[in-house]
C-alpha cells in the first residue's frame, strides 16, 4: 500500500509519521508515503494555487491546473491501481467498514487530495477525483488532519504492523461495538479496584465479561451503533 499525498504543507505529514507503529511501517517498507507540494506544480512566478470564486463570495478556490499536475505526477509514481480520495466536509464520514473495504483492496496506490481555502474546483473533483471522505460534520482549515487520520487508521490495518492481531478484532466499531474498560496495575488506585473477573485467570469468564461490558458502554453512549448491533444480532 502506498500513499500520495498532495499538500500545501508537507512537513505536516512527514513530521507525524516519524514515530509509533504506522511511522515504522514506513520506514521498514511495509507501506509508502510520499509527498507533493502542490505549489510546485502552478505555472506562474508567484506559484499561485488559488482564485477568487466565480460568481463572487468570501474566500478563495483552489485552482485546477496546479491540482491536475501534481495528480498526474503522483499517478506515474503509483505502482499499483489509483484510487484518488478528496479529503472534505462534503465527504463520506470515515468509518471502520469503509477502512476494513479499503484495506482488503491488496497492492493499492491512494491519492490524497488535501483542500485548503473555501475548496477546490468542481471540475478538477469531476475529472479526477474517486471519493471524498470526511472526519465528520465540522470544518477544518485545511484536508491534512483528516489525511493524517486516514493514513494512521489504513496502515495500522495491515498484516505485522500491530504486534498482536487480536488487538484489531477486539477494538471500537469492529462489531458495531464499542471496545470494553481496560485496565492495568496496581489492583487498587484511587480508590477504585479492579474487576474481580479480571484476576480470577479464567479466560472464559473473561471474555465474557467483556463482551458484556462493550454492549454496556455501546448502548449507553452509541445508541446508532447499539441498533446496528442488535440487528445484525437478529440477523445471526
Amino acid at each position: 500500500m502506498e500513499f500520495f499525498v498532495l499538500t500545501l504543507f508537507p512537513e505536516m505529514i512527514e513530521a507525524a509519521f516519524k514515530e509509533g507503529v504506522v511511522g515504522q511501517a514506513f520506514s521498514s517498507g511495509v507501506a509508502k508515503l510520499e509527498t507533493l507540494q502542490i505549489r510546485d506544480f502552478a505555472n506562474d512566478k508567484h506559484k499561485t494555487v488559488d482564485d477568487h470564486p466565480y460568481g463572487g463570495g468570501a474566500g478563495m478556490v483552489m485552482r485546477v491546473e496546479p491540482l491536475y499536475e501534481a495528480w498526474s505526477e503522483a499517478k506515474k509514481k503509483a505502482l499499483y491501481r489509483v484510487k484518488t480520495i478528496l479529503m472534505s466536509p462534503s465527504g463520506i464520514p470515515l468509518q471502520q467498514s469503509i477502512l476494513t473495504g479499503l484495506v482488503q483492496e491488496q497492492k493499492q496506490s491512494f491519492i490524497l487530495i488535501c483542500g485548503r481555502y473555501e475548496g477546490v474546483d468542481q471540475r478538477f473533483v469531476d475529472e479526477c477525483v474517486d471519493e471524498e471522505i470526511s472526519l465528520g460534520d465540522f470544518v477544518l482549515s485545511g484536508g491534512e488532519i483528516a489525511a493524517l487520520a486516514l493514513i494512521d487508521s489504513l496502515v495500522r490495518l495491515l498484516p505485522g504492523v500491530l504486534g498482536n492481531s487480536q488487538s484489531l478484532s477486539e477494538e471500537s466499531f469492529q462489531a458495531s461495538l464499542l471496545e470494553y474498560p481496560h485496565y492495568t496495575r496496581p489492583e487498587e488506585v484511587l480508590g477504585k479496584k479492579v474487576p474481580e473477573v479480571l484476576l480470577s485467570g479464567n479466560h472464559e469468564k473473561i471474555a465474557q465479561w467483556r463482551k458484556e461490558a462493550a454492549k454496556e458502554r455501546t448502548k449507553e453512549r452509541r445508541l446508532d451503533l447499539w441498533k446496528i448491533y442488535q440487528a445484525q444480532e437478529e440477523k445471526k
